[in-house]
Parts: structure tokens; C-alpha cells; sequence
């Protein structure tokens, strides 16, 4: 990885055709975990899949790649510390610097370290070498990375297996989301990334939202979005929101999210999901016929 740049490298190889990746045996999938707007719920839900995957009898490494404002360890109620720089700058090994909890590994990042601001190498290649190096040890490797357009987070975006892109119901996540799919399509060659609906207070509110964003990408784009589903909305306060995203496990925000990573695994990678908890009465979003739309439409369209 040191003589060409991530973007190089991964056009070269063309890592992220995701009709290359699918039903494959025995391998690790890489899964970014990402959003146009910050503030949607990313590193929760992050989280929550990790640990769910795990619980299932998956062996999962989740990396917050927010390199110096990280939030899964804060979370998670986990120490802060500087591992993340420990293990660039090669004062500790990989293994000294993961959280483990069972099946689930984390690699936090930084918080306020100064010495990752005067860092220039490119981060997005050293995630690529840890991924590299380590993925024969998990199932799934998750991403969880900051929202917006940087170039470090779509190469890394650009070069996992697949993309979930987490919106939530208001205008500027979904044209800053169609923006993240709009150069990662141009610029990277992704053809699919899928989609998860977060804060949903309706189900009339989720199809129109669906509606204006994945009719838009496949009307203007060549790509398609594959819908997750989506997560209700709570009115509580953010802590709240974690505390059941992230520990009650009878609430349906995580019966939503075993819907979402059943889904998935099920349908897009063709391996088994075995939680058997009982879903019956739990309201299931689903896609809808497309017809056409604008992109002025997009703009219009949003007012749920």
C-alpha cells in the first residue's frame, strides 16, 4: 500500500463490484457503516449490529474510524484512551489495543489527541493494512465511519464489501446522503449500498422517504439501493435512545434491528441469522414498486 494511494489501488482491483462479493463461502465481509449527516444514529447502530452479530456466533471486530472524535467506546461506557495512535505509531500490536467482549472486538479510536492533527499519513491505508492483516480472525468487519465527504472515509467506504447508509427523516440527511452515494458512484464505481431508516415515526413517513431518496439513485445514477428497513422514532432523549438501541433487548428498536441483520445476511450474503426471538406483531418496512422522480423532486419530496 505504500506506493499508490488508496483510490489507486482500489480502482486497480475493483474490491467494491458488490455483484462480485455476494453468496461467497467462508470469507470476511466488510461492512462500512456510514451517512452523509452527522447526528442520525451511525455509531449506535454501529454497535448494535456488532454486538448482535456477535451474540449470534459471529466473530466481529468493529474499528471506529472517526480517528480522533470517537464515540463507540464513550457508548459503551469503556474507558477513553489513545490506542488507536498507540498502534499507528507501532507502540502497541494490534491485539493489545482491541476491547473484547466474546465474539465482539472493538478498535476504538482517539479522542482530542494532538498528535493525530499532525498526522499525514493516510489513514484510509492503514485501516486497509489492519483489515487486511486481520480478517482472516473475523466473520464480519465493521466500519464505523464519520459522517460527510472526506476522501479517507469514501476510499474506505468505497473499498469494503458494502455500505449501509443510516438517514434519518429530515432534508439535510437525505440530500446529504444521496451526495455521499452520488460520489461514491462517480468518483469510486460503487454500484450498491444499502439503505437503514432511522428515527421513522410512521410508516407513511418511511415509504415516502424511501421514496425520495432510492427512486432518485436509480433514476439518475448508475447504482441501486437495496432498503434495509428502518428503526421507529423515540421521542426521548439521546441516552435513552441508546439504552434501548443498546441494552433492552425486548424493545422493538432492537427487534427492528434483528429484522434489519436477518435481512441481510439472509438475502445479500447467503449465510444464516439463527436468533430465534419472537418478532410476530412487529411491523416489517419493506421497499415499494419505484416510478419515476426528479431530482427536484428530492428537494421537494421531503417534507415528512
Amino acid at each position: 500500500m505504500s506506493t499508490k494511494n488508496a483510490t489507486e489501488w482500489l480502482m486497480s482491483h475493483k474490491r467494491f463490484d458488490a455483484h462480485q462479493l455476494k453468496k461467497i463461502p467462508n470469507r470476511t465481509y466488510s461492512i462500512a457503516i456510514t451517512s452523509g449527516k452527522g447526528g442520525v444514529g451511525k455509531t449506535s447502530v454501529s454497535i448494535k449490529m456488532a454486538k448482535v452479530l456477535a451474540e449470534d456466533g459471529y466473530r466481529v471486530l468493529l474499528v471506529d474510524f472517526d480517528t480522533n472524535l470517537s464515540n463507540t467506546a464513550v457508548k459503551l461506557g469503556l474507558p477513553i484512551n489513545d490506542n488507536f495512535y498507540d498502534l499507528l505509531s507501532s507502540k502497541k500490536k494490534f491485539e493489545d489495543c482491541i476491547h473484547s467482549d466474546g465474539n465482539f472486538h472493538l478498535l476504538s479510536a482517539c479522542n482530542g489527541n494532538l498528535n493525530m492533527l499532525d498526522n499525514e499519513v493516510g489513514l484510509d491505508k492503514i485501516i486497509i493494512d489492519i483489515m487486511g492483516e486481520h480478517e482472516k480472525e473475523y466473520d464480519f468487519i465493521l466500519l464505523d465511519c464519520p459522517a460527510g465527504l472526506s476522501k479517507e472515509s469514501l476510499s474506505l467506504s468505497a473499498y469494503c464489501d458494502y455500505r449501509f447508509v443510516v438517514v434519518t427523516p429530515d432534508r439535510s440527511s437525505i440530500t446529504d446522503s444521496y451526495s455521499l452515494i452520488k460520489i461514491l458512484n462517480q468518483k469510486y464505481g460503487v454500484t450498491e449500498n444499502h439503505l437503514l431508516l432511522n428515527k421513522v415515526s410512521s410508516n407513511r413517513q418511511y415509504e415516502r422517504l424511501v421514496k425520495s431518496l432510492s427512486e432518485t439513485v436509480n433514476n439518475f445514477l448508475t447504482c441501486r439501493l437495496q432498503v434495509l428497513g428502518g428503526l421507529s422514532y423515540e421521542n426521548q432523549e439521546v441516552d435513552h435512545f441508546d439504552r434501548l438501541l443498546l441494552k433492552d433487548a425486548g424493545s422493538r428498536i432492537h427487534k427492528n434491528i434483528l429484522k434489519v441483520i436477518k435481512r441481510f445476511t439472509e438475502k445479500d450474503i447467503g449465510t444464516s441469522f439463527s436468533n430465534q426471538e419472537n418478532l410476530v406483531g412487529e411491523e416489517t418496512l419493506v421497499p415499494y414498486a419505484p416510478k419515476k422522480l426528479g431530482v427536484d423532486d428530492l428537494e421537494q419530496d421531503v417534507q415528512l
